[in-house]
């Protein structure tokens, strides 16, 4: 009991992310749902872990559906709880440290909205290359737990599939940039991210907000010297930009190479070699650290930060623990069921095999309304799914152990009733969140 406690005095938190206690009642059923079943069948599988009647069913589908749950206000106040349970978040210079990456979920249903024809780039072969299914982008926190680094989820929306109006010219890009924005983190931070983000929209867009990129280039990338005035000045605005240098030549001087201990996450005894270059990027027309790495097992590889004062190791360093959204990817697949839902919209048009993006500017006002409404529990089942994933992480010593999320499935499998947080009473209340 002691466990739905502690899991209690932190969802207590997002009290005020609903407008109805009643509503914020049965989101929380969902969420104890999510954490303790032992099946990823969907709905079902809440009312099975949790042992409800089965005339609960609805009830969950209704919340789920709701109107009365603010989704971006939610996901604020989560970001924020997620600072308060952690709090020894991993800090370089003074800023935190923020993973961002996407994710492809299989969806075959005819039926659902926001379902198109996905192209996955993977150097796995057990991966198909094009699946039906939803686009997603997601954001997380990274926080110190024992001697591990865990990334912490705080938000994840569906940003493909759907075309409002035919002058909305907003990429992903932009959406990762509006998604940061929602979370609403008002400390400075570094985002961490793959090449796909390496961009002038997403630098421009964290500069604004004192925020810097630390992420990887492409080989063909070029960047340039900054120029040098000699001589009298001329008429004309003065020349920035100095010679051309194709960046993947930089792994030509081996003399201009420094070795160090690999500082990547998990590995010993393991020498890196890699230089250093502050050159003006053309799409940002400032300055940026290039890292070029040479790693003895993985390669070349091209990274960089738009801060100048960051050193080499610590690019290293950071780049070397964005896979933790992967991990925390996968747990959200194939433990939590994050993506496991199976809402169908009774009015749309069934989609074909193949399908790409759904165009709505055209569709009536009532049928634009349904897709939103669908598209509203997709996003709220996620965000039960990202509760119930970072909840349990703080409830075990702050450390995302299977063992101790084992234990936790057992004790609430066996009997529901008894260490349901729910029983608690609506009467009771936890520490209030600092505004």
């Amino acid at each position: 009991m002691q466990l739905w406690i502690h899991w209690w005095d932190a969802i207590w938190l997002l009290r005020p992310g609903c407008t109805r206690l009643r509503t914020f009642l049965w989101f929380v059923t969902c969420v104890a749902g999510l954490t303790v079943r032992t099946d990823l069948l969907g709905v079902t599988s809440i009312v099975r872990a949790l042992g409800l009647h089965g005339r609960f069913y609805g009830n969950l589908l209704d919340n789920f559906h709701s109107t009365g749950i603010s989704l971006d206000k939610m996901s604020a106040l989560w970001a924020r709880v997620v600072l308060r349970l952690f709090p020894d978040p991993l800090r370089v210079n003074g800023r935190l440290v923020l993973v961002g990456d996407g994710i492809k979920v299989p969806k075959s249903g005819k039926k659902m909205p926001a379902v198109k024809l996905l192209h996955q780039e993977s150097e796995s072969n057990t991966k198909p290359e094009y699946i039906m299914g939803h686009s997603l982008q997601a954001v997380s926190v990274l926080v110190q737990a024992a001697e591990s680094v865990l990334a912490v989820p705080l938000a994840t929306r569906i940003h493909e599939g759907l075309v409002w109006s035919n002058r909305d010219k907003r990429t992903l890009l932009d959406k990762m940039l509006a998604l940061l924005k929602i979370v609403e983190i008002r400390q400075p931070f570094y985002f961490v991210a793959d090449a796909y983000y390496a961009s002038q929209k997403i630098i421009t867009g964290l500069l604004d907000q004192d925020n810097h990129l630390v992420t990887r280039v492409r080989s063909n990338a070029v960047a340039y010297t900054p120029y040098k005035h000699q001589g009298v000045k001329k008429r004309g605005r003065p020349r920035v930009y100095g010679k051309k240098i194709a960046l993947r030549s930089l792994f030509t001087d081996g003399q201009a190479m420094e070795q160090t201990a690999s500082p990547v996450y998990g590995e010993k005894n393991v020498i890196l070699q890699y230089r250093v270059c502050d050159l003006l990027w053309r799409p940002v027309g400032r300055l940026v650290r290039f890292v070029v790495v040479i790693h003895p097992n993985r390669g070349r590889c091209l990274l960089m930060s738009t801060d100048t004062s960051l050193s080499a190791i610590e690019i290293i360093r950071l780049y070397g623990l964005r896979f933790k959204i992967e991990h925390g990817f996968k747990q959200a697949v194939r433990v939590v069921g994050t993506f496991s839902y199976h809402f169908w919209m009774k009015e749309m048009k069934p989609l074909h095999r193949r399908n790409g993006n759904q165009y709505l500017h055209r569709e009536s006002a009532d049928y634009r309304d349904a897709v939103r409404r669908k598209i509203n529990a997709y996003h709220v089942f996620i965000l039960a799914g990202v509760v119930s994933q970072a909840g349990t992480a703080s409830v075990f010593g702050r450390q995302l152990s299977q063992a101790g999320v084992g234990l936790f499935r057992f004790l609430a499998a066996n009997d529901p009733s008894r260490y349901c947080p729910l029983r608690i009473g609506c009467g009771y209340r936890a520490t209030p969140l600092a505004a």
